[in-house]
C-alpha cells in the first residue's frame, strides 16, 4: 500500500508539473505570438526587399536582382568605414560614460543636503529624448557663434572651434557620453549601495586608508556591476541615429550603420540596397549581442555562485 501510495503521489506531482509548465506556456504564447509578428515578418519583407533592384525615383520599374544587392554592398566600401566608425563610437562613448558614472555615484553614495535633488539632475539627461538632446547640443553647445563652448573659448582668450566640422567625431562621443553617463551611474550607484557594512568598517578599523578600500574592496565588488553597464550600454549605442543625423550628418568618420542605412533608404532612395544593408546590420548586430549576451549571463551566473 505504502509504495503504491508513493506511486500515486508521484505521478500527481508529475501530472502537477505538467500543467503548471503548460500554464506558463499558455501565459506566454500571445506575447510570444506578437513579438514574431511585430519582429519577424518585417524582417522577412526586408529580405524579399533586399532581392529587388528598386528606386524609389523609378517606382513603376522593379525588378527581381537575387543577390546584386548584397554585392554592391561588400563592393561600394562603405560597410567597412560605418563598422569602424560604429565600434568607434560605441566604444569611446562607453568607456567615457562608465568612469564618469563610476565618479557621480561615488560622490552620490554618501549622505548630504540636496542628495534627492542632485541624484534627479543627474537622471535627466538619459530621461531626454535623443532628438531633443541631439538640437541642445547642437545650437545651444557647439554653435560657432553663441554656443556655450564657443563663449567659453573666447572668455579664455582662445579662438571658438567649428566643432561640429572640425571635430565631429569627438562630438557625437562627448554629446552620447552625457547622456548615457546617469545610465551607467545608477547601476553603478546600485552596486555602491549593496556593499556589506560591516567590510568596510573592518577595512577601516584595521587602518585602511579611503583610497586602499576603494582600490581592493570596492573595486573588486563592482567588477559585475560595471560589466553589466558596459554590456547594456553597448547594445544601446550600437543603434544610436539620432545626434548623427541631426548634428554632423555623418561626416567626419561618423557615418555608423544606422546613419548608413537611412542614407541609402531615404536619401539616395534605393530601397533594394537599403534592404540590404539593413539585413547584413542585423546580422552584424545579432553576432555582437549574442555575443554580449552571452557574456552578460556568465556576468549573472558568475555573480551568483559569489
Amino acid at each position: 500500500m505504502t509504495t503504491q501510495t508513493t506511486a500515486k503521489t508521484s505521478v500527481v506531482k508529475v501530472e502537477t508539473q505538467v500543467k503548471k509548465a503548460r500554464l506558463s506556456r499558455a501565459l506566454i504564447l500571445p506575447a510570444l505570438i506578437f513579438s514574431i509578428v511585430l519582429t519577424q515578418i518585417p524582417f522577412l519583407v526586408t529580405i524579399y526587399f533586399s532581392t529587388l533592384e528598386w528606386n524609389l525615383l523609378k517606382p513603376t520599374e522593379i525588378k527581381f536582382t537575387w543577390f546584386d544587392n548584397y554585392v554592391a554592398v561588400f563592393e561600394k566600401g562603405d560597410l567597412l568605414p560605418a563598422t569602424f566608425a560604429t565600434i568607434g563610437i560605441t566604444s569611446l562613448a562607453v568607456v567615457f560614460s562608465v568612469v564618469l558614472g563610476l565618479f557621480l555615484a561615488v560622490l552620490l553614495d554618501r549622505k548630504f543636503r540636496g542628495q534627492a535633488v542632485a541624484r534627479t539632475l543627474l537622471i535627466t539627461p538619459f530621461l531626454l529624448m535623443p532628438a531633443a538632446a541631439s538640437l541642445i547640443w547642437k545650437h545651444s553647445m557647439f554653435d560657432s557663434n553663441v554656443g556655450i563652448l564657443s563663449w567659453l573659448t573666447e572668455a579664455l582668450g582662445g579662438t571658438p572651434i567649428q566643432w561640429t566640422t572640425d571635430l565631429p567625431f569627438l562630438v557625437v562621443v562627448i554629446m552620447l557620453t552625457w547622456q548615457y553617463t546617469p545610465f551607467m551611474m545608477l547601476i553603478l550607484l546600485a552596486g555602491l549601495q549593496s556593499q556589506t557594512p560591516e567590510v568596510l568598517e573592518a577595512a577601516a578599523v584595521d587602518g585602511a586608508s579611503a583610497w586602499k578600500t576603494f582600490r581592493w574592496i570596492t573595486l573588486p565588488h563592482l567588477r559585475q556591476y560595471v560589466e553589466i553597464a558596459v554590456l547594456l550600454g553597448t547594445i544601446m549605442l550600437l543603434q544610436v541615429f539620432d545626434p548623427i543625423a541631426i548634428i554632423t550628418k555623418g561626416t567626419g568618420g561618423t557615418k555608423t550603420l544606422s546613419y548608413l542605412l537611412y542614407e541609402r533608404a531615404f536619401v539616395g532612395l534605393n530601397v533594394g540596397e537599403a534592404a540590404a544593408y539593413g539585413v547584413v546590420t542585423v546580422l552584424l548586430t545579432i553576432v555582437v549581442a549574442t555575443v554580449a549576451l552571452r557574456s552578460l549571463f556568465k556576468v549573472f551566473i558568475e555573480g551568483g555562485q559569489r
